[in-house]
């Protein structure tokens, strides 16, 4: 009993040990390697390289798979370079198999500490995050080490001998045993390495585990499809499409196993490298074969899942992508053009104000209040999936824009709410009893609005960008807002002392009209706070000229 335990706990480091590099890699590399995946789609080759080259540092097909399908779901990639991608990706997992299956067992306590030192020493810094991973490939192989270990007595007891002897040599079964086993364990790669190690211990026949490696290669298939049930169409056209080339993969080669069986024994006399080989010989042959058939298959899998036409409603989430979840430095990028939806929605809204102010125009307003609802549905939808984006796994940079997209939607939010309630007071003491501003109250509140709709697209534009100067830019227009704040409300106490008859009237809502509309502007201003404190330029009370100066003197450059 001890020794199975010894076995399963050395199983168990093995997978958790690859989710650390997995994880540790997204977490320091996530942003470039969607910019490698990327721009690296120019043609077919290009892409199956590009796969390659990112799965040989994560070491997941399927963490390349969804930030794949993720651009394919939003346009940036088609679905033909996606699959090729996906057979680079795969090609990749194998390589890195074959490098775990030697002996590194002088490796392991070596990457152990110095990953361990790095970790603890710098942890908050990019050389801390470097050194999660070393710990985790050195837990990779020692783990391997655990395993060979946990298997001797095992194969030394009768009863598991016995065993051994009859299980069944069928290889839909052991198709089925390797595709489950990978579902479960969320890595093709522990899987193949661990059949290869309980085969070279001779706890499996060799014919058993070429059957586990195919069914490691279609459990990666169907990982890739379960974790994207829940996005769109577009989205599960590329899983659906590598799932198929690895069954087709599968179909060409069971019948000629046994063939490959005495092939590999009459090549390699080493069994683990037997099943090693087997692995990077049947990603590489897919690779070859299907290569020029990722363009028929994509335009096959485009006619038979057709995605439905777009939602309408403004209120529904554009691109809150599930999947991305799985790649926070992707998640964060989804959340953020959510953002910018909402703040478009809060726009339209604030635009509508003088619409109903000058037409007196009470449907419009209804409209615009309803708006309101919108822009509170997508601050609650973003605040929850940003909830559900693992801050473990962010970067300080990531952390620091996960804290700034939260900022945003709350400033959203809340001048929706300001502007569904100045619309509710136009339509109270305005629209309803028959007032109007007079002319130069108009013209003053007009000027107002037109500077604070400048203002919004400039926050819009730091929120996006992180410009220094533009956010300097927008922090100098709360002074100037203010200002001008002080000026019309002068301005229209000095017509009351003249006795205007319209400015008398619409006294109330004048006064308290210009005071939301400023308190809407310091929402807007409050972007810049962030930009300008993550780059060390504003001081407790004031900015720090010296130090915005240079900056601005390097964008100039730039």
């Amino acid at each position: 009993m001890q020794h199975l335990l010894n076995l399963l706990a050395a199983i168990a480091l093995l997978v958790w040990a690859t989710h650390i590099v997995r994880t540790g890699v997204l977490r320091l590399y996530g942003a470039n390697l969607r910019h490698v995946i990327s721009r690296s789609v120019g043609n077919r080759f290009q892409a199956l390289l590009a796969g390659f080259a990112v799965t040989t540092l994560v070491q997941s097909s399927t963490a390349t798979g969804l930030i794949v399908s993720s651009f394919v779901g939003r346009g940036l990639i088609a679905t033909a370079a996606a699959l090729a991608v996906m057979l680079g990706a795969d090609l990749g997992t194998s390589a890195m198999v074959v490098v775990f299956s030697f002996d590194l067992s002088w490796l392991s306590p070596l990457l152990i500490f110095v990953g361990v030192v790095l970790f603890i020493s710098r942890e908050s810094t990019s050389v801390g995050r470097f050194g999660r991973i070393v710990i985790g490939l050195g837990l990779i192989t020692l783990a391997l080490q655990l395993i060979v270990g946990a298997t001797r007595p095992l194969i030394e007891s009768p009863a598991v001998r016995q065993l051994l002897a009859t299980l069944p040599n069928d290889v839909l079964l052991d198709l089925l045993v390797g595709a489950v086993l990978t579902v479960l364990s969320y890595s093709s790669l522990a899987i193949v390495l661990l059949t290869a190690t309980l085969a070279g211990a001779g706890m499996l026949p060799a014919g058993v585990a070429l059957g586990l490696v195919l069914g490691a290669n279609v459990g990666s298939g169907v990982l890739g499809v379960l974790t994207t049930a829940r996005a769109d169409i577009a989205t599960r056209r590329l899983p659906m499409g590598n799932l198929l080339f690895k069954l087709a993969g599968c179909v060409l080669v069971v019948p000629w196993l046994p063939q490959i069986h005495v092939l590999l024994q009459q090549q390699l006399d080493n069994v683990p490298q037997q099943v090693v080989a087997f692995h990077l010989a049947f990603n590489a042959a897919l690779a070859l074969l299907f290569i020029g058939l990722t363009g028929p298959l994509a335009r096959q899998l485009e006619r038979w899942m057709v995605a439905p036409a777009p939602h309408p409603s403004q209120s529904r989430p554009r691109h809150l992508d599930p999947v991305a979840l799985q790649t926070p430095s992707l998640a964060i990028a989804c959340a953020a053009r959510e953002a910018l939806h909402q703040a478009d929605v809060v726009e339209t809204m604030l635009r509508g104000v003088m619409d109903v102010m000058r037409r007196n125009d009470l449907q419009l307003a209804e409209q615009l209040r309803k708006m309101d609802d919108t822009v509170d549905d997508l601050y609650s939808a973003i605040k929850f999936y940003l909830t559900q984006i693992s801050r473990e796994a962010l970067s300080e940079r990531e952390g620091r824009r996960w804290t700034d997209i939260v900022s945003f939607t709350i400033n959203m939010e809340q001048i929706g709410d300001i502007v569904e309630r100045v619309l509710q007071d136009v339509e109270d003491k305005k629209i309803s009893k028959g007032r109007s501003f007079s002319e130069a109250g108009m013209a003053e509140i007009s000027h107002l609005h037109e500077r604070l709709l400048s203002n919004l697209r400039l926050g819009m534009s730091v929120f996006l960008d992180g410009h220094v100067n533009d956010a300097r830019k927008l922090l100098e227009e709360k002074a100037r807002f203010r200002e001008l704040e002080h000026e019309y409300a002068a301005n229209h106490i000095a017509r009351l002392r003249d006795n205007t008859a319209q400015s008398i009237e619409t006294s109330s809502l004048h006064l308290d009209l210009i005071s939301e509309l400023k308190r809407i502007n310091s929402h807007i201003c409050s972007i810049a706070y962030p930009i300008l404190e993550s780059a060390g330029v504003l001081a407790a009370t004031r900015l720090r000229e010296s130090r915005l100066a240079e900056l601005s003197a390097d964008e100039t450059l730039r």
